[in-house]
Formats: C-alpha cells, structure tokens, sequence
C-alpha cells in the first residue's frame, strides 16, 4: 500500500500545485475538523446505452417521427420499428416524404395510400423497444399528427395488441383536417403484455399524412406530460442525489461540429425539436430535452449542472481514435460570438425572469419561476489544443462576466494522468479555473491504492468535481473499492466538491458501455452493489468531516477505511466503516467528543456472500455504541452509523 500510494503521488501532474500539507481545520472537543462540500455525491446523465429513448423518457413508440437514417446505424432508415400492415385483404402503399412536414426540423412523414382498405383496414404498426409493456387497467396516452391528402375524411382505428394480432385495446377517431392537426387518446388495455404493439389502421380508401406517433404511460414521474417513466425516475431519485450532470459526456461535443449538442433545438414542442444521430451509435430524439432535465433536476431535488461543448467537436470523431485521435475540430473563430449567446442564452433560460427573452420560453413550457441554475461545465474530456484552450477561454470569460456566480468547470481529459490530465490542470492553474472535472474509469485495485489522491491538491487551487468514474465491475468487491474511496473523497471535500459515478443507465440489451449503475429492460429495473454504496453515501451526506476518529486493528490493514462526518441541518454525527478485505476488522472510536448521545443511533450495513456477489444485503437497525464504539467489519462491508446529538 505504501508503495502503491508512492507512486500515486510521483505519478501525479507537475503542473498541479501541491500544499506541503492538508489545511488543518479547528479543533472541536479537540478532533480536528474542517467544512466540506454538501454537495459532495450527485448523479451523471448521459444518453449511452438507450438511456432516455427506450430508456429514462417514458415515450414507448420508437422512431416516433420516422426520422431515422443510416447515418444512425447503418441498416437504419425511416421505417426502422414500423411494419406495414395489409391483413384482411386491404392493399395501398406507403411512402416517406418530405415535402410539407409538420415543422422543418422535423422533415419526414409518412404518406398512407389506402386503395382498398380489406376487411380490416390498412396501416402501421410499432414494435417499440423490444416490445411495448402495457399493464391491464393502466392508461396510455396516444396521439399523432395527421393531415388528410384526399376528399373524404378518414375513420382511422387505434390498437394495442399482441404480436399475433391480439387486440387489447381499441380507440378511434376521424381524420379530417387538410392541415396537420394533432389527436389524442386514451387506451386502456383488459391485459397486461411485455411485448406488446401499437397499430394504427385507416379504415376506408383514402390518403393521409402521419408524423409523431406517440404513446405515453399515462403513470410518467410527478405526472409529467411528455414525462419520464416512473419506476427508474424513482430508483435515481431514491439516490437522493445533491446535483445531476446532464446531457453528457461524449454525447455533448459529439462526432463532428454538426453532432455538437445543441440545447436550443431540445427545448419547445417536441414536433418542433431538432433530432439527430447519437454518438454511441443510435438515435436522439430529444424528447428529453434541457426543459425536461431541469424538471427532473427540480423534482428530485438535485442541483442542475448542465455541460455545453467547448466549441469543439470529439478529437475521436470519425472513428479516429484507431489511429490516435486527431479528429477534434473547432468553430470558426467567426461563429463563436453566436455560439458565446448560446450558452449565456441558457442561463437565461435557467435563470432569468419570465419577461426575458429565454425565461418566457421557460415559462411557455409551463415554469414561470427559475430553475435556480449555480454551476456550468463547459467542455468534456476534450483534448487540450490550441484551438480548444483558446475557445474555452472565450466562453468561460463572457459567462463569467455576465453571471459572475455561476460555477464554472473546466476539463482536464479522460485519463487520471497523461497529457491532456498535465496539460489541462496547467491551463486551470495559468487562469484560476474554479473547478475541474476528471474522470477515470480503473480497475478496483486502483481505486484501493489510490484512496490518498486528493491528499495533497493545492486547496487555494481549483476545486475538483469528479464528473465520472467507476471501478471495472458490478460485483460486491468493485462497490467496496469504491466506497473506500469515497472516504478519502469525504476527507479531502475542501477540495473535491462534486463526484459522480458513471453510467448511471443502461438498457440491457443495447449496453454501449460497462459498468453501469442501473440496469433496466423494459418492464424491470436491476440495481447493483454499486448503485447502494452510491446510495449510502448520499443519504449520508455531511458538511463537516472530523479527521482521525476511527482506528483499525489490525492496524495496518489496507482493505479498510473510515470517515466521519457532521450534518449541521440534522445535528447527525455519522461514520462510514468499509472492509473491502477478505477478514474481519475491528474498527475502534470514541463519540462523546463528537456530541453523539449513547443508544441514539441506527447502523445500516450493507455486506454479501463473497466478493463476487453481485445481490447484497442491507440491513438497517437500531445501534449502542456506548461511549466507545468497538465494531466488527463484516468482509466486503460498508457500516453507516448515525448518530444523534440532539432531540
């Protein structure tokens, strides 16, 4: 251990200024203890694995506005999940056309010639995401957008059923408007299905447009319209998490100038939104868009952080990462004072009255008040060139000078070490960033050796948000390495103020990355190991950290480690104890210098079978320490006591 954290400390930057010690804080009762960030432990949302379509956005139709490409993937097109229906002896034909859409950042719909509609009509029907779950006596919302292209209006029926063509559900309505008019309906299916499909099905000879099919669990988060799913808003939002980095990631700067995330085309009517091609390979509808994230930010309670690109694209665009990654491109110097009113343009949005120019499209949406916006990041992991550095400066300057208390967070790559680590923390300490994001993804013996790293960061210095890591793996023994380095991060959180795990979804059958902390499908959330250390350690949250309060026999075990911290709202005293060792360790403290009254506490422990598991156990009950806490930490365990000190 001791060599290991050796080399940790020789390997670390030259160009981060290190203070020959920790800054000692006062003495209370005579524990050394200093302030620390509240807002340590938060969440990172990224659109990878089919995290918000298919995913997060409860939206159960895929490929709503017939706008895939195989610029998506490569045997994608406009009828990707569609299937044209003909049973009953109808017969038409369908086409995809362009020519006078609903809106023109929406261009494709779909044109249905009905030359004899059979027996039983002629349509379309959507598959879904792996099918669509419905549940018997639950209601869905559908609606779409029609325009009559012939005389006659249209009677047109509206189905859920099975893949062989069982109807669970039937509504319908007449199609007779010559101008794109939207409908919607309620469907209520008798049974319950995981791989359900929606038809819908013209009824007599006739030609009609069709664009933004939509169906909606009527049951979405906080009853949103246009709303998030229910059962994984509420496992995030059971995270109790301080802040939530929204849209991404490599999703922000994209694959090439023209993929850059946008905000403005993600915000308004969602026939009006800009989709496009996700960089992990898939489609962005933009459904869930930045009005939707500050929601969800609102209703779990979590501080919005929002990333817009640096005004450059992903040095990895183009697949260019095989031969190096050279593909980072920039603005034009010419376009950045537009991209410059962009991002002040979200603040606005965020923040600004209901009379400003972007607050009343806030409040168009139906949010009047400010979403009480404090921290941007500008940037992801981006490579540290000229061109990157200059426009950083750009944007970071203007912002600054128009919103001097919003938090501002630079980058320093997508390694813990290396170039772009060395170079970004120079450029940080050249201008006096206020904060840094990094991000590393290790195995879990790196997150073991290295539980001192932010020991020695420079507190005078930019502060550190920990954007996005993970150790290799979902098993008891990846989540005790991470649990004992969130100890050191709770120690060093004078200057770690933000960290956050990564990926934080992903829909089993289309993981574009591993480890994650939620696995989902369509009709089921799986939480890891992981996803309950995060869990722990959020809802245990403190702002005060007393140093050396807990000791270890053995002493000299290196598999364990321990924190203590105060909750000031709550008076709370609260020690997290971590064995990520095969063996017991007693772990040893005194709490009447802390404030914690005798028989007032509860333990929730968290432990499995072996290191492998990957189904642990939590147990939370009421605990007496006494004046002297004396514990056994169970092999692979975390143990979070907390403590009252008053009624």
């Amino acid at each position: 251990m001791v060599a290991c954290l050796a080399a940790v400390l020789s390997s670390l930057s030259a160009n981060v200024t290190y203070a020959q010690q920790q800054t000692a804080g006062p003495l209370v009762n005579g524990i050394p203890a200093k302030t620390i960030s509240p807002n340590l432990f938060g969440i990172f949302f990224e659109d990878i694995s089919y995290a918000a379509d298919g995913g997060l956005y409860a939206e159960l139709i895929q490929n709503r506005s017939f706008e895939y490409t195989p610029a998506d993937r490569r045997n994608w097109h406009s009828l990707t999940a569609w299937e044209y229906l003909t049973k009953g002896y109808g017969y038409g034909s369908l086409s995809v056309e362009t020519k006078a859409p609903v809106h023109p950042n929406n261009p494709h719909y779909v044109v249905l010639n009905v030359d004899d509609a059979g027996q039983e009509g002629v349509g379309l029907v959507n598959e879904g995401f792996d099918g669509i779950v419905i549940r018997a006596g639950e209601q869905y919302d559908f609606s779409v957008f029609t325009r009559l292209l012939s005389a006659q209006p249209i009677p047109v029926t509206v189905q859920l059923r099975s893949k062989k063509g069982e109807i669970y559900a039937e509504t319908t309505f007449t199609a007779d408007a010559k101008n794109w008019k939207k409908y919607s309906l309620a469907l209520t299916p008798g049974k319950s299905d995981d791989s359900a499909r929606l038809a819908i099905v013209a009824k007599t000879k006739g030609i009609l447009a069709i664009d933004m099919v939509s169906l909606f669990p009527h049951k979405t988060f906080h009853g949103r319209a246009n709303g998030l799913r229910s059962d994984l808003s509420q496992a995030i939002a059971d995270l109790q998490p301080k802040f939530m980095r929204f849209p991404g990631g490599c999703l922000v700067h994209g694959d090439g100038l023209d993929n850059m995330y946008r905000w403005k085309n993600t915000i308004g009517p969602v026939e009006e939104r800009k989709e496009q091609r996700n960089i992990w390979s898939y489609h962005q509808s933009t459904g869930l868009g930045y009005f939707e994230y500050f929601q969800f930010c609102e209703d779990i309670g979590a501080k919005p952080l929002p990333v817009v690109p640096a005004a450059v694209s992903c040095q990895n665009s183009g697949g260019t990462w095989v031969i190096g990654g050279t593909g980072q491109k920039a603005l034009p110097l010419a376009d950045m004072p537009a991209y410059i009113q962009e991002v002040l343009d979200l603040v606005e949005y965020a923040n600004g009255p209901a009379t400003s120019k972007w607050g009343a499209k806030r409040a168009a949406a139906g949010h009047p008040a400010p979403f009480h916006l404090e921290y941007l990041a500008i940037g992801n992991e981006d490579k540290q060139t000229p061109e990157f550095r200059e426009r950083f400066k750009m944007i970071y300057d203007a912002v600054k000078k128009k919103y001097p208390n919003i938090t501002l967070i630079g980058t320093s790559g997508p390694g813990f070490e290396g170039e772009d680590f060395e170079e970004g923390w120079a450029f940080a300490n050249k201008y006096g960033w206020q904060m840094m994001d990094e991000h590393y993804y290790e195995n879990p013996e790196w997150f073991l050796a290295h539980t001192h790293r932010y020991d020695q960061y420079n507190r005078n210095a930019s502060k550190v948000y920990i954007g996005e890591y993970a150790s290799k793996g979902n098993t008891l023994f990846n989540a005790m390495s991470e649990a004992l380095y969130m100890t050191g991060l709770e120690r060093n959180g004078d200057v770690v103020s933000m960290a956050s795990y990564a990926p934080l979804l992903a829909r089993t059958a289309h993981t574009s990355w591993n480890p994650n902390l939620i696995y989902f499908t369509g009709s089921s959330v799986s939480l890891t190991p992981n996803y309950y250390v995060q869990q722990l350690f959020s809802r245990n949250n403190g702002d005060v950290y007393y140093d050396n309060v807990v000791s270890f026999s053995p002493a000299d075990s290196h598999t364990a480690s321990a924190s203590c911290v105060k909750d000031t709202k709550t008076g709370d005293v609260i020690i997290k104890l971590v064995n990520a060792g095969d063996t017991p360790v007693t772990a040893t403290a005194s709490l009447p210098p802390l404030g914690a009254r005798s028989g007032m506490a509860v333990i929730t422990v968290l432990s499995g079978e072996s290191k492998t598991s990957t189904q642990p156990v939590i147990k939370t009950t009421d605990f007496k320490p006494g004046e002297t806490l004396n514990y056994t930490l169970p092999p692979y365990s975390l143990s979070v006591i907390r403590a009252k000190t008053r009624d």
